[in-house]
Parts: structure tokens; C-alpha cells; sequence
């Protein structure tokens, strides 16, 4: 009995011995691995997201071809008379949600409108509060800090949508941005340039992950761009998705 008792007595006194550090500790979550998919923030269903990336660097202040005005001004436009088509949408569908973001891009990247519910007038506040052209060009900054927001929105179609005028200067490149999201969202991503005087070809990347460019030289070649893929694309598929999540490519 007595060994009994001293072999307690010695086991209990090697537990309080023990370092702090050699002590049994909760384990941590273990970090996302980087491939992991992106995972929805809330419960996803039938409706379409859209985030607009606005280029808004320098270059943006010089005049548009074939018009007296820079070319953020007739990107403005532009992207106004382009809300006509969600109008004209959500007039025939009004069951179908269709949220709307805005952002703007040069060096740094800001969210003008968060991904919400389509309101005209509030679109159009947004638009009339793009910033004054300046500095550089972060476009595949503007698509990784977009794509998250999408994932908040509550619907299974979510897009990027982006009017540019130029070429990544700053950040991340657009298309190692564009090959993640498309990768890491099992294509349930889709983004969309508008390449407006500019060549399309340095975006051609774009159709390598489920998306597409558009070459626009003029104002009028801007606004017709921009229905192309706004109503052709964007909204034509979201007419075709039902409710049901779309199909990974």
C-alpha cells in the first residue's frame, strides 16, 4: 500500500513539474489551404450579383476618341445608360434579384456602393461620385477585393464586370487574380473587361477562364460593349438560370 501510495504521490508531482510549454493545449484551426474553394458567407440562392470596376487612373482624364470629353466622363455615360437594361430586366422579372456594387480603381481601390439590392437612382449617386482621374493602375487588386463581396450577396450568379482603359501598373496582375477566382469558385465567377481604347488583346487571358473582353474605341463603341455583355451575357444568362446553382465548366 505504501508503494502504491508513493508511486502516486511521484506521478502527481511529475504533472506539476511539467513546463508550461509541454502542457496539452487546445489545438488552432488549421488555415484554409490555398486551393481551398471559396465558400459563400450566407445561404446562396436564385438572383445575380455584379460588381462594376471603374478604371479611374490617370489616363482616364484624356480626351475619348472621336469626343471632346475624357474618357471617365463617357465611361460615366456609359455605364448609366447601361442601367436601362436592368430596368427593362427587372421590369419583365421582377422575382429574379439583381444586386449591383460599384468600385472604382487607380493605384488604390474604393468601394463606392456595396453589393446590394439594384436601385437606379442609387447607381447613379454612385457614378456621379466616381474620384477625379489620378495615379496608377491596380486592376488585379480591384478584382480580388470585389470578389469577396460577391460571396456576401445571397445569390449563385456573381460577376465582375470591368471597364478599363489600360494596362495593371500596380498590384497583383489581373490575370493571375482572374485564373484564382475562376479556380478557386469552380467557375462560379465570371468576369468580363471592356477594354475601351485600349487593345483587348492584353486581356485575352479572359477566355481561358470562363469569361470574355471586348474591344470598345469610341464612345458609342463603349456604350454598345457594354450592352453586349451587361444585357447579352450577364442578364441573358441570368434569365436561363432558374434556381438552380449554374453549372461548373
Amino acid at each position: 500500500m505504501a508503494g502504491s501510495a508513493l508511486l502516486l504521490a511521484i506521478a502527481v508531482s511529475g504533472c506539476q513539474s511539467r513546463p508550461r510549454s509541454e502542457r496539452a493545449r487546445p489545438e488552432k484551426p488549421r488555415p484554409e489551404p490555398a486551393s481551398a474553394p471559396y465558400q459563400a458567407e450566407t445561404e446562396e440562392g436564385l438572383g445575380a450579383a455584379v460588381a462594376i470596376l471603374v478604371d479611374t487612373s490617370g489616363s482616364m482624364r484624356d480626351k475619348a476618341p472621336g469626343d471632346s470629353r475624357p474618357k471617365f466622363e463617357v465611361a460615366q455615360e456609359a455605364l448609366e445608360q447601361m442601367l436601362d437594361a436592368t430596368d427593362a430586366f427587372i421590369a419583365r422579372r421582377p422575382d429574379f434579384p439583381i444586386k449591383i456594387g460599384l468600385y472604382s480603381f487607380s493605384s488604390n481601390v474604393r468601394m463606392l456602393q456595396p453589393i446590394q439590392p439594384y436601385n437606379r437612382e442609387v447607381v447613379r449617386a454612385g457614378l456621379a461620385n466616381l474620384p477625379r482621374p489620378g495615379g496608377g493602375t491596380a486592376i488585379g487588386d480591384a478584382l480580388r477585393q470585389a470578389r469577396p463581396d460577391l460571396y456576401r450577396a445571397g445569390v449563385f450568379r456573381k460577376y465582375l464586370l470591368v471597364v478599363t482603359d489600360g494596362e495593371n501598373t500596380r498590384g497583383r496582375e489581373p490575370d493571375e487574380v482572374a485564373r484564382e477566382i475562376w479556380r478557386k469558385s469552380e467557375g462560379g465567377v465570371q468576369t468580363f473587361f471592356v477594354a475601351f481604347d485600349t487593345s483587348p488583346e492584353k486581356f485575352a487571358f479572359l477566355k481561358e477562364v470562363g469569361g470574355d473582353v471586348i474591344g470598345a474605341g469610341t464612345g458609342p463603341d463603349l456604350r454598345k460593349a457594354l450592352d453586349d455583355i451587361y444585357k447579352g451575357k450577364i442578364l441573358a444568362e441570368a434569365i436561363d438560370a432558374g434556381e438552380k446553382e449554374p453549372v461548373r465548366k
